[in-house]
């Protein structure tokens, strides 16, 4: 193993799971040139899986042991009810093997004690928690690192979630919120999606127009937030709004429907789910 796992030309990265998400990450790390294909491994058990993702130019196998011994770095991204069991094979690799080894996990509500009890042996862990849009490179991801941690592993997250989209770090007891704002969150825009569509069909669009116009919509006036961050939402809207114009009529429509507080009570609501899925892992 090289003497400094982390630099970046000595990095192997492992996947314990080979699922959609995992398939999403190595995409944005190989669509930026973060890894070459022969530094990433995924350990999965269903053949169809391995075979798909052999086709990225990654090494595959059904065995996590000699993944693991191998890897620098690796991403459990397996179901949250089969975590005990994938944190009993890491704890079987020998300790002089996994000194260096940082791990993050993608699992829903898996917190980083229940990853790595007080009790045992310190690792480095993060607890990163994507979103969906990760599938198309536009992830908003959040992480909590533990003590162990350094600044270099900071870099080195922050590099592979950076592939696939945003990334911000947090404190952990901040990741309710983001699971009720940035997990959750797709779902909301769908639904607006899905309501201005069937708005432009009411009025006379065709569906496939409608639907087009309003998607196109919500990613451009995104973009503009994301690339106008000194400007409130609320200076952007105003913006968009001609006195006596036809946005102002429709936002005062939506301000009468409540719009915001239940913008608002979604993701308060997704946030207290969160919160209570977590007491009873």
């Amino acid at each position: 193993m090289p003497q400094n796992k982390h630099d970046t030309g000595d990095l192997l990265l492992g996947f314990l799971g080979g699922g959609m998400m995992a398939e999403a990450i190595i995409r944005g790390i190989l669509g930026k040139k973060v890894l070459k294909p022969d530094s990433i491994y995924v350990c999965e058990l269903l053949e169809h899986r391995r075979e798909a993702l052999s086709t990225f130019g990654v090494k595959t196998t059904d065995t996590a042991s000699s993944m693991l011994e191998r890897c620098n770095v690796v991403i459990l991204a397996v179901k949250p009810d089969v975590v005990p069991l994938v944190l009993g094979q890491i704890s079987s690799i020998k300790p002089k093997s996994q000194d260096h080894t940082l791990y993050v996990s993608i699992c829903a509500g898996v917190t980083l004690e229940a990853l790595c009890p007080p009790l045992e042996e310190k690792k480095m862990w993060v607890r990163v928690m994507p979103n969906q849009p990760c599938v198309v490179g536009e992830a908003a991801s959040a992480f909590a690192m533990n003590e162990r941690c350094s600044a270099k592993h900071r870099q080195i997250v922050n590099q592979l979630l950076g592939a696939c989209g945003a990334v911000v770090e947090v404190p952990e007891k901040n990741l309710d919120a983001v699971t009720g704002l940035s997990g959750s969150g797709p779902a909301f825009v769908f639904m607006m999606i899905e309501a201005m569509t069937d708005a432009g069909v009411r009025k006379g669009l065709l569906r496939t127009v409608a639907s087009k116009l309003a998607a196109q919509t919500v990613l451009g006036a995104a973009k503009m937030a994301l690339e106008f961050p000194e400007r409130h939402p609320a200076e952007l809207r105003n913006r968009v709004e001609s006195p006596g114009g036809t946005t102002i009529a429709g936002t005062v429509a939506l301000e009468s429907g409540g719009f915001r507080a239940a913008v608002i009570n979604a993701v308060s609501q997704a946030t207290d789910r969160s919160e209570e899925l977590g007491k009873h892992k």
